[in-house]
């Protein structure tokens, strides 16, 4: 059996009587867990305890701690709800447990020693965090917790349990719960109260209910169990089949309105063997491994380097999407984020499907290396830090996308669905930030790392996890009233917190942080559990500095972890005597740059294959290389020898390059060789140009100088561009960049963790309001009238403060600021001259100097409270 928990002398008549004297019995320490569990509560900060209970209980605040329980600690809650007010820790046990002779049993798979074991931590889970309070012999839930947990005419129970018997005849006439006392075989009675008293006492007692059931006919006790475990409302008609009146007759079945009935708590409770829950579950579903995990189970060193594969892919896959938006990328919608022909495009050039195009979009964005130019035709393009990133060693520009991507709120799975508007999700585009996705994300991998090393999970234990651990997040709300688009968070077969979690293992695995599954090395290092900091840094309670520098720590600790398992780049290539070049590595920058120039990315793998094309040695030559250029760069790069096709297509490519100069007239064609000209004309493919001779060497051109390039070079010829001196024109792509840009600042869930610095000086600044506004004062000359201020003269108000500043005492002041705005405040005064006081203000925490003639009142402060 499991120890009752904290909180269980027995308070009896000097127990408190409401949760703000309940919390001054707690230490600084119980405050400040309080505070931490629940931040909302610090904004602002309370002026006293009082206005902290306030607070406590408000909806939006009870709301948001329900949905931060775990299953079982939010069942002990459900269950409190439909107990007695206050109720007992035995009966609090017994709903959960179930009657006595039942306790041997397990029901729904689980033992009730589990049940009992795990109880006093959820009662003092739900103590701490102020849903309940009282002494074990008076659990009492907050009105709002009891509000949103207990059933309603228009809302059962969690737990399934309709209104008790009291509830359920409130308005009944006396006549009629006279019947149903003698239908019971139950003796009539006088008055209303003591006629529901009997039914109560009937459907409580588990023999003569037992006996009275016994009596039922069969097709009675069928109805009785399509309701037991709710919901217990059920429509009638306007003659009812005998079992159904058999039930009403005997109050088994109570009227909640002209054409529905309810079975009333207390008779479903027996029906249930007292059990509120048809399956409690104290213990947390295990995270259970993989079917597969068999293939690296005991060899961890697979999934690193399968791991360490995706992260080279993942750089790679950025690279080319940057590379590709290099001069400028798409147009920024009116309504922000990118159109869905351009995802299309993009996710055919990244070969990958516009889901997972989403994914690496989002992604580059998170990271701060992509964003909107700001221009009047705003685009998408490189920000500066692309460039910083790009000179940093691989596994330093993984690590900083990982963590990135860790921290993040936008959410790209997201992409493609719609908003509570029904409008259509863009990458890029607003309303993709979840507030939940950077906790599930850190959960989800926080579980993968309880495996043993090499172990990949089964994805159903883990969303089976996460929904115990929060079954209220995602999938609706403990408030029932609550904005619909939050209730429309369950979307499709899973809810919000399932889907992230889905998308979190899928994601994982393409950056990196997994491997055939399982986590990674890396990860571990990412996620911190192969260290720990000696200083508590990593606490919640740490400050923004020390995050900070622990988030940077557990990044170089990642790319030292990773840095081994990335292949070293390559410093040359082997040509071909077909035209291609096989790259069997990574190659160093300048080599992979000046190569993407003079040839075409043919294929990607293990192994890169460009191809040689006229096309592509064009391209190097308008970028300024010559012929010669390009035999010194392939010589040098590679390590077999230069085939002669290849030496060929240079050497022609170049001999015709530039031989046809082109200018703006709009666009002319000039060339010494007068017969080119003449082909040219007489070619049909030059018609839509509009070309006429102008002189032997010169066409003239209707069309645009770039127009008439791309129009000849699909005829075959190798022109070159000229300016207005003549000289040839060297085209080099034109790196488009934004301002300098910051990361998008992820979404918070709530208000953020208080650290211990604030934690203390908040519960300082709560004691000491608490003190003022509690603290007993002797009465003052003149007693308050209306709730105004006390008032004494400025000669007592003086002397009193001089003998206070004396004798070291306290004394509580009636206080109007410059604002006009009046307060109470208990001070030490220090020193009294000039017509101004300083003194130690309790309520402040701090000294200060008030004027006098802005104390309207003053009174010592009782003997016992000085």
């Amino acid at each position: 059996m499991g120890t009752m928990p904290e909180g269980s002398s027995t308070a009896g008549r000097g127990g408190p009587r409401t949760l703000a004297e309940a919390l001054r019995t707690r230490g600084d320490e119980e405050l400040a867990a309080l505070l931490r569990a629940r931040p909302d509560l610090l904004t602002p900060v309370p002026g006293d305890l009082t206005q902290l209970a306030t607070r406590a209980g408000t909806r939006a605040s009870v709301v948001r701690a329900l949905e931060r329980l775990d299953r079982f600690t939010l069942q002990a809650a459900e269950a409190l709800a439909v107990a007695p007010d206050p109720a007992p820790y035995e009966t609090l046990r017994s709903l959960l447990t179930g009657d006595e002779g039942d306790r041997g049993t397990s029901h729904a798979g689980t033992a009730m020693e589990d049940i009992e074991a795990a109880l006093p931590h959820a009662v003092d889970v739900l103590r701490r965090q102020a849903i309940i309070w009282g002494g074990a012999d008076r659990l009492r839930l907050v009105r709002t917790a009891r509000e949103l947990l207990a059933p309603s005419p228009t809302r059962p129970s969690p737990t399934g349990l309709g209104p008790t018997v009291a509830e359920a005849t409130a308005g009944m006439s006396p006549t009629r719960l006279q019947e149903i006392l003698a239908s019971a075989g139950l003796p009539t009675t006088h008055d209303p109260v003591s006629a529901v008293a009997a039914l109560v006492s009937l459907f409580t007692d588990r023999t003569r209910m037992a006996a009275l059931l016994d009596t039922a006919p069969p097709e009675a006790l069928t109805v009785l169990d399509r309701l037991v475990w709710g919901p217990p409302y059920g429509e009638v008609t306007a003659s009812p089949t005998p079992p159904v009146r058999w039930l009403r007759d005997r109050g088994l079945l109570l009227p909640a309105s002209p054409r529905t009935v309810v079975l009333p708590r207390e008779a479903a409770l027996h029906l249930r063997a007292g059990r509120a829950h048809r399956a409690v579950e104290p213990l947390p579903p295990e995270v259970r491994p993989a079917a597969t995990t068999s293939i690296t189970q005991g060899r961890p060193q697979v999934v690193d380097s399968t791991a360490a594969g995706q992260a080279f892919t993942a750089l790679s896959t950025v690279e080319d999407l940057l590379k590709d938006w290099h001069e400028g990328g798409p147009a920024v919608l009116r309504s922000g984020g990118l159109s869905v022909r351009d995802l299309k495009r993009t996710a055919a050039a990244l070969d990958t499907n516009e889901q997972m195009a989403g994914f690496w979009l989002e992604l580059t964005y998170a990271a701060g290396l992509l964003a909107s130019d700001g221009a009047a035709d705003e685009r998408y393009a490189p920000t500066p830090a692309y460039d910083d990133w790009l000179t940093l060693p691989a596994a330093e520009r993984w690590a900083r996308l990982a963590a990135a991507w860790l921290t993040a709120t936008r959410t790209a799975g997201l992409i493609g669905g719609q908003d509570t508007k029904g409008r259509t999700l863009s990458a890029l585009g607003p309303d993709l930030d979840r507030s939940a996705a950077t906790e599930v994300r850190r959960r989800v991998l926080d579980l993968l790392a309880t495996l043993p090393a090499g172990t990949a999970p089964d994805p159903e234990s883990v969303l089976a996890r996460l929904r115990w651990e929060r079954p209220l997040r995602g999938s609706g709300t403990a408030d029932p009233d609550a904005n619909a688009a939050r209730n429309a968070a369950a979307v499709g077969p899973t809810d919000l917190r399932s889907r992230i979690a889905a998308w979190t293992l899928r994601e994982a695995e393409v950056l990196g942080i997994t491997g055939r599954g399982a986590l990674s090395a890396h990860g571990r290092a990412l996620l911190g559990h192969d260290t720990a900091p000696a200083d508590g840094t990593d606490t919640p309670d740490g400050t923004g500095l020390a995050r900070q520098a622990r988030a940077e720590e557990l990044a170089a600790d990642a790319t030292a972890a990773l840095a081994p398992l990335l292949p070293e780049p390559l410093d040359h290539v082997l040509l071909q005597a077909d035209l291609t070049a096989v790259a069997p590595g990574p190659l160093q920058r300048p080599l992979a740059e000046t190569l993407s120039v003079l040839a075409d990315v043919e294929s990607k793998g293990g192994a890169t294959v460009y191809r040689f094309t006229p096309g592509s040695v064009r391209r190097a030559l308008d970028a300024g290389r010559s012929a010669s250029d390009l035999h010194t760069f392939l010589a040098t790069h590679s390590r077999t020898p230069v085939p002669q096709p290849l030496s060929y297509l240079i050497d022609d490519v170049a001999r015709r390059h530039g031989h046809l100069r082109i200018g703006a007239a709009s666009a002319y064609v000039r060339c010494d060789d007068d017969a080119v000209l003449g082909e040219i004309l007489a070619d049909k493919r030059s018609q839509g140009l509009r070309l006429r001779r102008l002189a032997p060497t010169v066409l003239a051109a209707q069309a645009d100088p770039a127009t008439l390039l791309d129009g000849l070079r699909t005829m075959g010829y190798a022109p070159a561009a000229e300016s207005a001196e003549g000289d040839v024109l060297i085209t080099r792509a034109h790196a488009r960049r934004t301002p300098p840009r910051t990361p998008p600042a992820p979404v918070p869930d709530g208000p953020p963790m208080p650290d211990a610095t604030l934690l203390g000086a908040a519960v300082k600044a709560i004691r000491a309001g608490d003190l003022a506004a509690t603290v007993e004062r002797k009465p003052a000359p003149e007693p308050a009238k209306n709730g105004e201020l006390p008032r004494t003269t400025s000669a007592e108000t003086l002397a009193t403060v001089q003998a206070a500043a004396m004798t070291g005492a306290a004394v509580w002041i009636g206080y109007v600021n410059a604002d006009g705005a009046a307060s109470q405040r208990v001070i030490a005064p220090v020193r009294v001259e000039g017509g101004f006081v300083t003194a130690y203000d309790h309520t402040a925490d701090e000294v200060r100097t008030y004027p006098l003639h802005r104390i309207t009142g003053v009174a010592e402060l009782a003997d016992d409270s000085a």
